[in-house]
This record gives C-alpha cells, structure tokens and sequence, in this order.
C-alpha cells in the first residue's frame, strides 16, 4: 500500500470491530460502529509504526517498528501491554518481521522466508518454525477462534500459485504436522484469508483478477469469483462472520462484494455482454460481484463487513467508507467520515 497523510498501515482487529492505523507519527486505535477513537500512542513512546496487530479488543498489541522515525529495530517485535502500559515482551529475529499475527494462544511471526509459531501470552515460547518461499508481503492469515475445530495457519506454498495449510490444534514444542498444500493459482499467491471459524480460504493471485474460496478441509474450490478483467493488486479480502459473503479491496479503488453461500445472488454476464466489451474467453462462467463501491480514485483501503448488510471501508487517505448492500446488488453509502478528524471517546492520549 502507498500511504498517505502519515499513515504507513492500517488492519482490522480479528473480529473486524476495530481497527489499528499505523503512522509516521505513532499509532492509533479505533472502534469501527460507532466509529470513534480509542487510543492514541504518540511517536515518543512507539516511533512510527509499521506494523500493529490488536488481539481481539483486550490491552495487548504486537508492535513492529517501520515508516520514516522508526524507535526498534524492524526486525523486533514488541508486545505493548496497555493495562500496564509499558512495553511487556521482545522478540528479536535474525531479518525484519514481516507479519504479525494473533490468537488467545499463539502468536505468528512471518520472515521472509520463515514463519515462527510461539506459545502464548503465558509462557511465550517458540513451538516450531516454518521454511516457506521468499514471502516479501508476509502473507500468512491464522483462523481467529480459540474455540473452532479448524485451528489453521495458511501461507503461500513453495510451489508457484499453491497455499500451505498448517493444523495448530494439536501442536506440541518442535513439532507440526506436515503442511497440506492447495494449488490455488497459476501465479504468485496475493492475498488470502480465513473465516473466523478456519472452514474457508479465499485467494487471490498477484494478477488479481480472480478470487477463489476453498474448504480448508476438503481442499475442495467452492467458488471462482471474478473481481474484474484487468489485473490489480488485492490489498485485502475479508469474510462476512457467517461467511454467506465475501468482500474485497484492490488499487483499483473499488470493494467489490460477493455471495459465497447464495452464488445465484452473483451477477453472471451474458455472452452478447461480453462479446459488446471485447472480452473473450471463460468469463461467462465466472461470478461477478453482487454488489460494488468507489472509494476516492486509486485510494488503498482495506474492507470488512459491518453491522446489517454493510461494509467498511478504511482508507491510507484518513476517509472511512460505509456501505449498504441487499440481495438485488443495490448498495448504497450510509456513512462517511475523515477518521484522522474523530475525537476519542475518553481522550486517551498516551505519551
């Protein structure tokens, strides 16, 4: 993503109720409905931010130093305990950390080209490491839910275009069960993500142009959404809590929405269509977005699904988005918003 207006990152929590920004100025947390501030940690504390993961809403956020006044090394990363506020735990690697990623108890840490899997919060200790392919990006996503029969960690295989599924359910100190792997594209692997209960994995290539959700079990493809016919890159994708719908952000500026339970809900073009816009090939086949919206032209922006058919859009620009969408494909917007603008709820401003 380029940012803008300072900000270098932004990431939903894992229950998309909240978001973290990560700035040049240090970072900041907000509750999504109502969108209002919740903390602020300016650059003498935390430097400015590259990376920030929250675990659910409680008073833990894994830290990773980036942007242009960085205070750690990047390759380190700390766990901000805002109950005691102070810094509670380091980890340092031997290159930058790349992703971070949380659960109730485990804590993900992606390398270039390996994933560490430690125990957590209490005690923090390293259970097994993964050697996977260059991973520039971190691409990694682990199922939220302490409580799901799925407890799974996905990352790009060695394989071009392929998905390594890890199980952490029963995962003991230097052990892991031999990744299952998926081939899932014909290119490199762009984004992937996971439904809160492990079941689903939707990807994406770096080519972008098609999205396809997978059953983590099975290894069955469930369904080949099409985002559109020009290549772009997928900055995000995100399930709905009961994953009947699917959505996705790219640089073309557009969140794109799709049903994954309901697929008749999917627009399907017809062949005349296609044939009046110079499009050939498979495309009929493909699933076209039920329903879709225009953040400010080529703005990055990360999505996710709000309350009562809705979704957010949060953008590098500082501008929140909320859309409305129904089974016809109407979508309109319900809300707008500079978020760099809203006030704190308790004004929490910590220094």
């Amino acid at each position: 993503m380029s940012a803008g207006k300072g900000i270098v990152n932004i990431k939903f929590n894992q229950d998309q109720g909240c978001f973290v920004c990560c700035m040049q100025t240090g970072l900041r947390i907000y509750n999504v409905e109502p969108l209002v501030g919740k903390a602020h940690y300016d650059i003498d504390l935390v430097g400015s931010v590259g990376q920030c993961e929250m675990l659910y809403r409680t008073n833990i956020l894994a830290v990773v130093s980036g942007g242009s006044r960085p205070k750690f090394s990047d390759n380190t990363l700390l766990l901000y305990d805002d109950a005691a506020k102070k810094f509670v735990l380091e980890l340092t690697f031997p290159s930058s950390v790349r992703a971070v990623r949380l659960r109730r108890d485990k804590l993900i840490v992606a390398l270039l080209t390996q994933i560490h899997v430690f125990s957590f919060p209490s005690p923090t200790q390293r259970l097994f490491s993964l050697e996977t392919k260059e991973n520039p990006k971190g691409i990694c996503e682990v199922s939220p839910l302490t409580s799901a029969e799925r407890q799974i960690l996905v990352f790009p295989g060695h394989k071009l275009g392929s998905i390594e599924i890890v199980d952490l359910f029963n995962t003991e100190i230097g052990v892991s069960s031999s990744p299952v792997t998926i081939p899932a594209h014909r290119n490199e692997i762009g984004c992937i993500a996971l439904n809160q209960q492990g079941t689903r994995i939707a990807t994406a290539s770096n080519k972008g142009t098609l999205i396809r959700v997978w059953d983590s079990v099975t290894k069955a493809r469930l369904v080949e959404l099409r985002r559109g016919s020009d290549p772009a890159t997928v900055y995000c994708i995100n399930f709905s809590r009961d994953s009947d719908f699917l959505c996705c952000s790219s640089d073309k500026g557009t969140v794109h929405i799709f049903a994954i339970k309901n697929t008749n809900l999917n627009r399907r073009m017809t062949r005349m269509t296609l044939s009046n816009l110079g499009i050939l090939g498979n495309y009929g086949e493909s699933q076209w977005a039920l329903a879709n919206f225009t953040v400010p032209p080529e703005c990055a922006c990360v999505c996710a699904f709000g309350s009562n058919n809705s979704v957010i859009a949060i953008c590098l620009d500082g501008t929140f988005h909320k859309y409305v969408f129904n089974s016809d494909g109407n979508c309109n917007r319900e809300a707008y918003d500079v978020f760099l603008d809203v006030c704190d709820d308790d004004e929490d401003y910590i220094h």
